[in-house]
């Protein structure tokens, strides 16, 4: 075809692409004028700098060549000397550009085919962006789609304008889809890759269950009953926790529906997923026992610094097997819900543990301060649970108890400091025995009894500890091939650390060490501190 070939058509064709792609129509002129400049250069060589531009009104063609003015010219295809250039215009100055313009020319068969490439590729990356920046802010939304086709167990689904897949693990278990079929499905992630932005989609998220119920729940859709929490056993069961946000309105009346209509809905939607709805409640005793409905609990005992709940239930009516449930899945779906680890015992285990943990605890006695079983056994009545507890209690309050006097007490603390200083004694023997280097001791958060564990994993210098990751002190938990999760102890595993004092722990090993400032730390503290502020407001 002839570059000189009907102006109104280029301008036809970039109307019809754009329509049809949904892409603005300066990008497939922009595309056009790419194409035409490649295809020139095939005629005037590789290394000229051709341009070519089409007036978007007129459909006009212009074809020229650049020309950069320079004061030695090394590629006579692309400079031109300051002198040459003057001639053509006198003001021109080295750096300056100069565009000669070229006459029209015919393309052959091979460089349209090349300027048709262009255009191709250059239509489909502005397809890919606009796509990207379409679905990129619906993250978190539910889109309904058709099915397109079936690989290899995921599904790839119609979108209108864009395509997506739901992946073999976010389906639901034993649901199958043909062609054709319609779907809705949660948008759970969008990315950005070579071969176009990857819409993911997923009928097991969690949130899926959570949109569907505000579909379905004008209350909640106007936001006048929230949902707090939502566990999911995806294609079995879940729970949701509601609160309302007007006392006149209940949160789980209204999720229910007339006749169960709206949990109904959501239920046929997930095939038959089962669904308790839960009131929610800022006390998180209360809440538990809420998400461990049916059971009845009894007792609740709650250790905020591990987030561990025991909850005790009956012997009666099975209530163990009520509050654990099939397979664990009552009482896995109630920890999630809660974000919280659920203990479960009966009355009976309760009493023979609490029975175990007094005499053990009237036997430690015993044994550290050399007293009889009757003196055991009052300090552990009393609540005291370690001779570290007896040293640094205040001396009136032991001697407040019944059958103890201000001398008694201070014998009592004396053999506690005693002891205590005697097994101080012999944990520092250890760390010596073990090579570890004093300049561990220094580092803060470090104590004795994590030295001799660190010796006992061969973390022996302060460069030993600051090389470790936060999985090497307190271990971590692996499934694999849908088993129950295997939990691989760390160094420290004994010793109640949490994650968060094992990463503090070690950042403080990598400044004593040198690998970073404390200002370091101090500025990487910040932003997760601000951000738990932003959660807590």
């Amino acid at each position: 075809m002839a570059v000189s070939a009907n102006r109104l058509e280029l301008l036809q064709i970039a109307d019809a692409v754009a329509r049809e792609k949904t892409i603005d129509r300066g990008i497939v002129i922009a595309a056009m004028e790419d194409a035409i400049a490649k295809a020139a250069r095939a005629r005037y060589g590789s290394e000229t700098d051709v341009h070519a531009e089409i007036d978007p009104k007129k459909g006009e063609l212009r074809l020229s060549r650049h020309m950069l003015v320079v004061e030695q010219v090394e590629n006579p295809a692309n400079q031109i000397s300051l002198k040459d250039a003057q001639r053509a215009n006198p003001g021109a100055q080295i750096g300056d550009t100069i565009a000669d313009t070229l006459p029209p020319l015919e393309y052959g068969r091979i460089a349209a085919q090349s300027a048709k490439q262009v255009i191709v590729q250059k239509v489909r990356e502005a397809e890919r962006d606009r796509q990207y920046a379409e679905f990129k802010d619906r993250i978190g939304e539910i889109v309904n789609g058709v099915v397109k086709r079936v690989e290899y167990g995921s599904v790839i689904v119609d979108l209108g304008r864009g395509e997506a897949i739901i992946r073999r693990d976010e389906m639901l278990p034993r649901e199958s889809f043909r062609n054709g079929d319609r779907v809705r499905a949660y948008v759970f992630d969008v990315r950005r890759e070579t071969r176009g932005p990857q819409i993911f989609l997923s009928r097991t998220h969690p949130q899926f269950m959570a949109k569907l119920f505000a579909q379905e729940v004008p209350e909640i859709y106007d936001g006048i009953v929230e949902i707090k929490a939502v566990a999911r056993d995806p294609g079995s069961r879940a729970k949701i926790g509601v609160v309302s946000r007007d006392s006149s309105v209940d949160p789980v009346g209204a999720c229910v529906g007339m006749r169960g209509s709206r949990v109904q809905a959501v239920v046929n939607e997930l095939q038959g997923e089962k669904i308790d709805i839960i009131p929610w409640s800022p006390d998180i005793a209360t809440f538990v026992v809420n998400a461990l409905a049916p059971a009845e609990v009894s007792k609740v005992v709650i250790d905020e610094d591990r987030e561990r709940i025991e909850v005790v239930v009956p012997d009666t009516n099975n209530q163990l097997s009520l509050a654990i449930g099939r397979r664990g899945q009552n009482v896995r779906l109630a920890s999630q819900l809660t974000g919280w680890d659920i203990d479960i015992l009966t009355e009976s285990e309760e009493s023979e543990r609490r029975q175990a943990d007094f005499e053990k605890t009237t036997r430690a006695f015993m044994d550290a301060l050399n007293v009889d079983e009757v003196v055991g056994q009052l300090l552990a009545s009393e609540g005291f649970t370690s001779v570290e507890e007896l040293a640094l209690v205040d001396s009136r309050e032991l001697a407040s108890i019944e059958g103890f006097d201000e001398e008694t007490a201070g014998e009592l603390q004396a053999r506690a400091q005693e002891y205590l200083d005697r097994v101080e004694s012999e944990i520092e023997a250890r760390r010596l025995e073990l090579g570890v280097e004093d300049a561990l001791k220094d580092v803060p958060g470090v104590t004795s009894k994590m030295l001799v564990k660190f010796g006992e994993n061969d973390v022996k210098t302060v460069e030993d500890l600051a090389g470790c990751a936060t999985d090497d002190l307190v271990g971590w938990t692996e499934r694999k091939d849908g088993a129950e999760p295997v939990k691989y102890p760390g160094i420290l595993d004994g010793l109640e650390m949490s994650r968060e004092d094992a990463e503090h722990l070690i950042m403080q090993a990598r400044v004593k060490a040198g690998w970073i400032d404390e200002s370091e730390l101090a500025s990487d503290d910040e932003p997760a501190d601000e951000a738990s502020e932003a959660e807590a407001e």
